[in-house]
């Protein structure tokens, strides 16, 4: 698939999504949270990075109340821009105070106490812009995750966290072509099933 082509496709899909009306998307969640609040994948993880839905994503908002109330710690990305976009993961507490990023996407003001490096998480639930049933995802473009999740294609046995990708079952594709630098997921949940690839 060319630039041009999956630039299109991108733009295709998120406009998709945005069209769902808020009582769809209020819906959606309520589905997404009944297809994971009881899975193994998520009763079994302690450390677990949710997003905040934004641009008609599929929201996590009902499961990251969940695992606060069940003591499960929970995280939110936090991204850095110049000179190499990265991304950090801070840990949602009471009182949490909040700042916009350079998408005025709300997150957590940086504390360096409760931060986690990658690799101490559990589980990450991604959001996604298009995937297919192999596991293979379009995400916003920006590089975040696959930069940040590099590290899991040169590992060969220990392997956290696991990657879980969230979307409207309306993001579904034929078939999306793999780039060297995508980091395969190891499961896709939306609001009408989950999928799991990999490890589970």
């Amino acid at each position: 698939m060319t630039p041009a082509r999956r630039k299109a496709l991108r733009k295709k899909l998120r406009s998709a999504r945005r069209a769902l009306t808020p009582a769809q998307q209020k819906r959606a969640g309520a589905q997404l949270f009944r297809q994971l609040a009881q899975h193994p994948l998520f009763v079994r993880s302690r450390h677990i990075a949710f997003y905040l839905a934004n641009d008609g994503e599929i929201s996590p908002e009902l499961l990251m109340r969940h695992a606060r109330r069940l003591g499960k710690s929970c995280y939110l990305p936090v991204i850095s821009g110049w000179p190499r976009r990265g991304m950090r993961f801070q840990r949602v507490v009471s009182g949490q105070r909040w700042r916009r990023n350079r998408f005025g996407i709300a997150e957590p003001s940086l504390a360096t106490g409760r931060q986690a490096p990658p690799w101490r998480l559990d589980l990450v639930m991604m959001p996604l812009v298009g995937f297919d049933r192999e596991g293979n995802r379009l995400g916003m473009g920006g590089g975040y995750y696959d930069r940040t999740f590099a590290y899991l294609n040169r590992r060969r046995t220990w392997r956290a966290p696991h990657l879980l990708g969230l979307a409207h079952a309306c993001q579904k594709v034929e078939a999306l072509p793999v780039a060297r630098w995508d980091i395969p997921l190891d499961g896709i949940a939306t609001d009408a099933e989950c999928i799991l690839f990999r490890r589970s």
